[in-house]
């Protein structure tokens, strides 16, 4: 029940899920702890995913914005990667929008402990992108993200 408990907490302070219809998947929640239904139950979700995104100028061949995010990448993904066991990360970039996105998805039971830390070491690399010439538009969501 203990597990049940943190779904429910996670759950409701993910803001992407926080509708008047959570109770029905708080209900669910607390009988099983292997995923959490959306959609009258056609679908569901046991992984949730924090992006961090944002925009760099130049092009995907020769953007020093783009290299200096690489950088700031390399140097803090060993600490990405301690989220959790079971946590995959993935890069994407766009050359025609210009846009970089790192993608952390893990298991619904590591999410709440992660957020309540404050998705460490998220700060650390927002703050460093920022600062980066030709890095705009910098943001975060949480989304839940499932291979089907």
């Amino acid at each position: 029940m203990k597990i049940a408990a943190l779904f429910i907490a996670t759950l409701a302070s993910a803001s992407a899920f926080s509708t008047p219809q959570n109770s029905q998947i708080r209900k669910s929640m607390a009988l099983s702890a292997e995923s959490v239904p959306l959609a009258n139950d056609s679908m569901s979700f046991n992984r949730v995913c924090r992006e961090w995104r944002c925009k760099y100028d130049g092009d995907k061949v020769t953007s020093k914005s783009l290299e200096a995010i690489s950088g700031v990448l390399d140097t803090c993904l060993p600490d990405i990667k301690k989220v959790s066991s079971d946590i995959t990360v993935n890069r994407l970039v766009c050359g025609g929008c210009l846009d970089f996105k790192l993608m952390m998805t893990v298991p619904l039971e590591d999410f709440g402990a992660w957020e309540e830390s404050g998705f460490p070491p998220e700060k650390h690399f927002l703050e460093k992108i920022k600062a980066i010439d030709g890095v705009s538009q910098v943001e975060t969501q949480t989304i839940t993200n499932m291979e089907i």
